[in-house]
């Protein structure tokens, strides 16, 4: 007695099933992420990305109070000066924490690409919003182009140098109008601006 016969299209309906696996678990992955982050659109920052901005703070704060040191080391190497073991630490620290901050910034981006950031206030006039994010988008500019112009100056052009000193002013500026703008947003229109860059957002992925 033969075994009933196999329905002829569950042989294709398997395979089909088996053959769209790595599709499905893509469409479900990429999903994932775009739920990830409308959820931290509506809520505010994750843990990963406000640690990132204070490390990037701390490291530009660091920079702008000792990065002079660099030029003299560079100047006292030309001219075959001795150092101070200060002078010879800090030199080299200014380089490294550039790289350092260059890097962050990268991993910052590739974090707000795949998790997203909240959006605007909604109380928060249009001229504002525009405004905000017109800064960011410079910080963002800056945080790249202050590094890799030191490092043009150091490797390839010279000149590169006075490029580089130019960051140090515009950064001071900006520093000044983001500062200046979350106080008035925590002080003087008591939204939660301020805070969400500091108390991490229940709810975003990341």
């Amino acid at each position: 007695m033969q075994a009933p016969a196999r329905p002829p299209d569950a042989t294709r309906t398997r395979q089909n099933v088996n053959g769209s696996l790595p599709w499905v678990a893509l469409g479900s992955y990429r999903a994932h992420l775009m739920d990830g982050r409308m959820n931290s659109r509506k809520s505010g920052y994750s843990g990963l990305q406000i640690s990132l901005h204070w490390m990037i703070a701390a490291l530009v704060l660091f920079q702008l109070l000792f990065g002079e040191n660099m030029t003299i080391y560079v100047d006292a190497a030309a001219d075959r000066r001795q150092l101070s073991s200060y002078g010879q630490t800090m030199g080299p620290a200014h380089y490294w924490v550039g790289l350092a901050i260059l890097l962050l910034v990268f991993v910052r981006l590739a974090v707000r690409l795949f998790i997203g950031a909240p959006k605007p206030q909604s109380t928060m006039p249009k001229w504002m919003a525009f405004a905000s994010r017109t800064t960011h988008a410079l910080f963002y500019g800056l945080l790249v182009a202050a590094p890799v112009s030191g490092l043009l100056a150091f490797y390839v052009w010279s000149w590169m140098g006075d490029v580089h000193t130019w960051a140090k002013p515009v950064f001071i500026v900006l520093i000044c109008i983001h500062a200046g703008a979350a106080l008035f947003h925590h002080f003087i229109l008591k939204d939660a601006v301020l805070r969400r860059m500091l108390v991490p957002a229940r709810d975003p992925v990341g």
